[in-house]
C-alpha cells in the first residue's frame, strides 16, 4: 500500500514526532507499507514568534497538490494540525478524498503556555480539524478518554515503540558526576515543564540532554544543573545508560516516546501521574508516578533496571505500524486515487 504522510515537524527538528514517522517508515516497509512524506522541505518558512529557532512552512495549494499526485497514495494520513496538514486536509475535502490524522501534540496546552489564548478555543479548533478525519489516531487510552469527553469522534488506538537495538543498556557514557544522576532529555522549553526538575532538593547530580529557547536562563538559574546539549545516536543512548533515574517532568506531552527509549536502556521513570506516563508507566515496576515529584525520583532509584528493560523488549515499532496500517482500513473514500483495500486486523473505533 502506497501511504503518504502529511507533517509539519520534520528533520532537523528532534522530537517525538518526527522519531515516530521515521520509526513507523522503516517498520511500515517489512509489512507492505510504502509509506511517503509532505513534509515543510522546499516551502517557504516563518519563524515562530513565541519560540526562537523553530519554524513553520509556507505551504502553495498548487505545489501540495503536485506532490500529492506526483505520490499517487492509496491511503493519505495527516500527522500535524500546521499548515502542511491544513493544506493536505484541504485538497483531500476539495477531491472528496478519505483521510486519517493522528493528535500528536497538545497545542492547545502548549498555546496556552505561550498566549493568552485560553486552551477551549483551541481545542475548538482541532476538534473541527480532526471531525474531517475518517479516523484519528491516539497513542493512548487516557488521551482516547479525554478526548472523546471533549467531543472528538472516531478515534482509534495507534501505540508507539522503541528501537532497543539502537536503545541498550551496553554502553552507559562515563559520567564524572555524584551519583545518584537523575537525568531529563528533551526540548527545553517551557511547556516541557523542565524547572518543575529542575529546582527539585536532590541527592547527587542533575543533567539536562537537549536544546531549546529556555536552555541559556535555566542553565543561569541553576548553575549546578549539568546542560549537555543536544545528543544523537549511540551517544544518546550512552547518556540515558548513564543515567540512575530518567526524570519526565512534563503535564502536556500525548505520550512521551522517550520514556520507552530510557526503559529500553534499563532506566526508571520518575513522573507526574498524567497522560503519557501513566500509560507508558502504568502499574509496571519500572518508575515511580507521583504529583511528589521529588518522591517519585526517590522512589524510582529503587526500581530493577532488568524490569525496565524487559518492559521495552515487549513495545516494537513493528507492533505499532501494523496497527497504523489496520487503522487504514477505515478509509473508505467515495472517490480516491486508487481503490483502497482493505486491511486485516482494524482496531476498534469510538464513533
Amino acid at each position: 500500500m502506497r501511504i503518504l504522510i502529511a507533517t509539519d515537524a520534520w528533520h532537523p527538528q528532534v522530537n517525538g514526532v518526527v522519531r515516530t514517522l521515521t520509526s513507523l517508515k522503516n517498520s511500515a516497509s517489512a509489512l507492505g507499507g510504502d509509506i511517503h512524506f509532505v513534509t515543510p522541505e522546499g516551502f517557504p518558512s516563518v519563524g515562530v514568534p513565541t519560540y526562537p529557532g523553530l519554524r513553520i512552512a509556507l505551504p502553495g495549494r498548487r505545489e501540495i497538490a503536485r506532490r500529492i499526485e506526483a505520490a499517487a497514495p492509496e491511503a493519505i494520513h495527516i500527522a500535524t494540525e500546521g499548515p502542511i496538514g491544513w493544506a493536505v486536509r484541504g485538497y483531500c475535502l476539495r477531491h472528496k478524498l478519505a483521510f486519517t490524522t493522528s493528535y500528536t501534540t497538545r497545542f492547545p496546552e502548549y498555546i496556552a503556555v505561550r498566549t493568552n489564548i485560553p486552551a477551549a478555543v483551541s481545542y475548538a479548533v482541532l476538534r473541527h480539524f480532526h471531525s474531517a478525519a475518517a479516523v484519528t489516531m491516539v497513542a493512548t487510552a487516557s488521551l482516547y478518554d479525554e478526548l472523546g469527553a471533549r467531543g472528538f469522534r472516531r478515534l482509534s488506538f495507534w501505540g508507539r515503540g522503541v528501537d532497543t537495538a539502537l536503545f541498550n543498556p551496553d554502553s552507559p557514557a562515563r559520567l564524572d558526576l555524584p551519583r545518584p544522576i537523575f537525568m531529563t532529555m528533551g526540548r527545553v522549553a517551557v511547556e516541557k515543564n523542565i524547572e518543575a526538575f529542575l529546582s527539585l532538593d536532590l541527592p547527587g547530580s542533575k543533567v539536562v540532554v537537549g536544546d531549546g529557547p529556555q536552555k541559556a536562563a535555566l542553565a543561569q538559574k541553576y548553575p549546578d544543573v549539568k546542560f549537555l546539549g543536544e545528543k544523537t545516536g549511540a551517544d544518546l543512548t550512552a547518556h540515558l545508560a548513564a543515567a540512575d533515574v530518567f526524570v519526565f517532568p512534563s503535564r502536556t506531552d500525548t505520550f512521551g516516546v522517550v520514556q520507552l527509549e530510557a526503559l529500553a536502556c534499563a532506566t526508571p521513570v520518575a513522573a507526574f501521574p498524567v497522560t503519557g506516563p501513566l500509560d507508558v508507566i502504568a502499574d509496571h515496576p519500572v518508575g515511580a508516578l507521583d504529583e511528589d515529584l521529588r518522591a517519585a525520583c526517590l522512589r524510582a532509584l529503587t526500581m530493577s533496571r532488568e524490569a525496565c528493560r524487559n518492559l521495552a523488549l515487549e513495545r516494537s515499532w513493528e507492533n505499532s505500524a501494523r496497527q497504523f496500517i489496520g487503522n487504514l482500513s477505515a478509509l473508505q473514500p467515495s472517490r480516491s486515487l486508487r481503490p483502497v483495500p482493505i486491511v486485516a486486523g482494524q482496531h476498534a473505533v469510538r464513533g
